[in-house]
């Protein structure tokens, strides 16, 4: 019995290790305007993002968008250059998705699709500018620049389904309502972590543009 329960906690905090290492990559900036019942107020600073419209839901479209930009940022590329990965993964629905300001550059073309399609969105790292970033080959991956935004910020723990995205938007926009803060119909989710993360040290947000 002792044996056991040693070999399950040593599995539990090699797993712990696997997920902190495999997600400690770089960060998204933003500062916190206002802390408030459950969620925050942040301000984003402009920047630059590889992107593709995928159809389904959140967690349909995941894997797919997913792979296509992954491969962007492992080779897939003008350069044959790796590129760091950053978090966080952003989420958000084609319907919506009207922020962005297209880049011109050599190649990227934008496919688009019918029906309820999702835009997941890579942000770049910091180190990069729109010269030195290198041209997608994949023409379903575009590199658009995101400007400046102010948005209300709600997180949640564990794995995430589209149940519980949908449920924590609602529950975001709701608390909104309350304090008289105006949603601007801009709704993402935001997913921190590489997938063999524990979910006890999973971290997900939801966010909706403010005024």
């Amino acid at each position: 019995m002792i044996y056991t329960l040693s070999a399950i906690v040593l599995l539990i905090l090699i797993w712990s290790a696997w997920g902190f290492f495999g997600s400690n990559v770089e960060q998204a900036d933003y500062a916190v305007l206002k802390k408030m019942n459950g969620y925050e107020i942040r301000e984003y600073p402009a920047r630059i993002v590889a992107q593709t419209t995928v159809p389904g839901t959140y967690n349909e479209s995941l894997n797919n968008g997913f792979n296509i930009i992954s491969a962007y940022i492992f080779g897939a590329n003008t350069k044959k250059e790796n590129i760091a990965m950053t978090a966080p993964v952003i989420f958000q629905n084609e319907k919506t998705a009207n922020t962005a300001e297209n880049i011109a550059m050599t190649a990227p073309v934008l496919a688009t699709t019918e029906g309820d399609s999702q835009v997941i969105s890579f942000g770049m790292p910091r180190s990069y500018t729109l010269e030195t970033l290198p041209t997608p080959q994949d023409p379903r991956v575009k590199i658009v620049t995101v400007p400046a935004q102010k948005y209300a910020v709600k997180s949640f723990s564990w794995y995430s389904s589209d149940a519980r995205i949908k449920s924590t938007q609602e529950q975001l926009l709701s608390a909104l309502k309350a304090d008289g803060i105006v949603a601007q119909g801009n709704l993402s989710y935001a997913g921190y972590n590489a997938p063999w993360t524990p979910p006890w040290m999973v971290r997900n947000e939801v966010l909706v543009e403010v005024e």
